[in-house]
């Protein structure tokens, strides 16, 4: 029986849409340009980043992304970042008395912007307040440490194969798959995801029928 459910955060809770949009209007280049090569480079397997690196070569993210700091247009998190169907399903989760987290690649800036909405959830944590990063087992230790229930009893649910399927899976997590964004459509249907995972998933509020029942 599922005890905890652990949420990554990019294209699990929330869309990605006005992230890309920032770094389009900060490295000054069209929004659709930007999106077709972060599109570009997951079909490849590579870290998103990289659709940056192809924008502007030799570009240093850590020290663009302290510009953007310093300049006011820094990381935001809003409402609408959030798909639909967040609230309504962890609400769901908790009232069915299963314990509720989100833990994902991301900074420590974004901890603290999540945890500003008020998330119906137990724990908000990300790997920069961690210092260990997905896909590496120590994060997924970090996981099992806050889970307060065995990892037969802990499902960690994301989209991105390597990052969240595989890793968590070898960590001896349950697994959800979801499809969304450019990786959860990418490898919806691939054999080994399909192998790996315990349930794969269109939406939020499929998964909470699922689990439930």
């Amino acid at each position: 029986m599922i005890e905890t459910i652990v949420f990554d955060v990019g294209e699990t809770i929330t869309r990605d849409d006005r992230y890309w949009a920032s770094w389009a209007n900060w490295l000054d280049v069209p929004r659709h340009t930007l999106s077709a090569l972060v599109g570009a480079v997951v079909a490849q397997g590579h870290d998103n980043a990289e659709a940056l690196r192809l924008v502007r070569p030799g570009i240093d993210v850590a020290t663009e992304y302290r510009a953007r700091e310093a300049a006011g247009l820094g990381e935001d998190l809003d409402e609408s970042d959030l798909y639909d169907d967040v609230r309504p399903a962890l609400s769901a989760l908790r009232e069915r008395g299963l314990r509720v987290i989100i833990a994902g690649n991301q900074t420590a800036r974004a901890g603290e912007l999540l945890r500003g909405l008020h998330l119906p959830v137990d724990l908000i944590a990300t790997s920069g307040e961690w210092g260990v990063a997905k896909p590496r087992p120590e994060f997924f230790e970090r996981v099992q440490g806050v889970a307060q229930a065995g990892p037969s009893e802990t499902l960690y649910v994301g989209d991105h194969p390597a990052n969240d399927i595989f890793p968590a899976k070898a960590a001896g997590l349950r697994v959800a798959h979801i499809r969304r964004g450019p990786w959860g459509h990418l490898w919806a249907d691939d054999d080994r995801v399909a192998a790996t995972a315990d349930w794969r998933v269109d939406s939020l509020t499929q998964l909470v029928s699922l689990i439930t029942e």
